[in-house]
């Protein structure tokens, strides 16, 4: 079964390599050829078609020649075993047509395009010439239809002139007759129009007196003002004489009020008896302190804290750290960053943070000294899930805020005269602190303590 179809597809090939179109295939020509393709689809297996048309085999004729048009031309073109296929299916439909092909004889009466198509598929000697007469026939057509449209569309056309032309004329003879009512109109609004401003003339006239009886009005409302404001002053002279008589009237009362004031004294001597009860009741001491005691100072004979951890212990020695820790109230702020980027730079920060704060809050327990510990948002990728260790207070700097300038604030936030100790080896941290009166010490002073703890 298989070497028949071999041996039409080598005849096929062999035809169409003797004729070939030499130009694209006319526009109605490749429509009819594609509803032939089209309608011939439908009787063909699965298997018979070629694999890049397959998937329109359960499309009806009108949507495989919608959707599968260029598909199929081009299949019908490059694939001469479909080719014969489509043409058995077009024997079948008109085997009239076909035969006459076959003959060298198509039917006169038959439509070219169909000719055409049919010789398209079925590739009979002289193909490409029905091919090629179908479709000068068909632009013989084409131009013949496009001429007799356009002498419909030029008679139109000429009939849309003439009554154009037609409407003009009216059109014409109506503007006419409002133009002459316009004019008519016009020459009203004019005589309005004088008589108009001949009011106005009048009006302005009778503004200019209204104007003049104003004047006068207000001529005479200012003299009447003027009398007014005599009688006010004369009035204010006779209340001045009233408020003096009244004042010499309250003296005189003042003088008999002796009873109120003594029962006045009775009472504040009262308030004072039970204020003085009360602090006897309290046992309270007399006030000792004096406001220049408030005020931070050095005095004669005496020596700072700092002076005193520096007196005996170098800038490196732990043992001073431990000094200015056991000082009252003592609050310890920690530059996190600096110190663990001294200490243990290779771990990554996460870990940096964790080791470092265990050792602050074990030191934290040791000395009861409260502890800051300060980290540079600006570090971080996302916010830091981390639960501070009992007595160290964890802070991140804000967006746009350094480490070193938060630890500057908590440094200014303190009262003078309580011992702060800021860790940080950050030279601008240690003078900006220290100007707000806090202990500046190294890192590695905290990294040494630590090591002990």
């Amino acid at each position: 079964m298989e070497q028949p179809a071999s041996g039409a597809e080598s005849a096929g090939a062999a035809d169409d390599a003797v004729e070939a179109l030499d130009r694209p295939l006319p526009e109605g020509v490749r429509r009819r050829v594609v509803a032939l393709v089209s309608d011939a689809f439908g009787g063909l297996t699965v298997t018979e078609l070629p694999a890049q048309l397959r998937q329109y085999a359960r499309f009806t004729p009108t949507r495989r020649a919608k959707f599968a048009g260029n598909a199929m031309a081009a299949a019908l073109e490059s694939d001469p075993l479909f080719r014969q296929r489509i043409g058995e299916r077009l024997k079948e439909g008109q085997p009239e047509l076909t035969d006459a092909l076959e003959a060298g004889s198509p039917p006169a009466a038959a439509d070219p395009v169909d000719v055409a198509a049919a010789a398209y598929v079925l590739r009979p000697a002289g193909w490409v010439k029905l091919v090629a007469a179908a479709g000068e026939e068909a632009q013989r057509a084409d131009a013949e239809r496009a001429d007799e449209e356009s002498r419909r569309e030029l008679e139109r056309l000429r009939e849309e002139l003439v009554r154009a032309r037609s409407q003009t004329k009216s059109e014409t003879e109506r503007l006419r007759v409002e133009l002459d009512a316009a004019r008519k109109e016009a020459e009203s609004l004019q005589r309005k129009l004088r008589s108009a401003v001949n009011e106005v003339k009048r009006a302005e006239a009778a503004l200019r007196r209204s104007r003049a009886e104003t004047d006068t009005v207000r001529s005479e409302a200012a003299a009447q003002v003027s009398a007014a404001e005599s009688e006010s002053r004369r009035l204010k002279a006779r209340l001045g004489e009233a408020e003096a008589s009244v004042e010499a009237g309250r003296r005189a009362a003042r003088e008999g009020r002796s009873v109120e004031d003594m029962r006045l004294r009775l009472l504040l001597d009262t308030v004072l008896d039970a204020a003085s009860g009360l602090r006897r009741e309290l046992a309270l001491p007399p006030s000792s302190m004096r406001p220049a005691d408030s005020v931070d100072a050095v005095e004669p004979g005496r020596m700072s804290p700092k002076d005193i951890a520096a007196r005996a212990l170098s800038e490196t020695d732990p043992a001073l750290l431990d000094q200015l820790l056991a000082l009252p109230q003592a609050h310890l702020i920690v530059d996190g960053y600096n110190v663990t980027k001294t200490g243990y730079p290779q771990l990554p920060l996460e870990k940096q943070r964790l080791r470092l704060l265990g050792g602050l809050s074990m030191l934290a327990a040791q000395t009861g000294a409260e502890m800051t510990c300060v980290f540079d948002g600006a570090e971080l990728a996302a916010p830091v899930l981390l639960a501070p260790p009992r007595g160290v207070r964890v802070l991140f700097s804000k967006p746009g805020v350094t480490a070193d300038e938060l630890i500057r604030q908590l440094a200014r936030a303190e009262p003078p005269g309580r011992p702060v100790v800021v860790v940080s080896t950050d030279r601008e941290v240690a003078d900006g602190v220290a100007k707000a009166g806090a202990r500046p010490v190294a890192s590695v002073l905290l990294l040494k303590r630590l090591s002990r703890v």
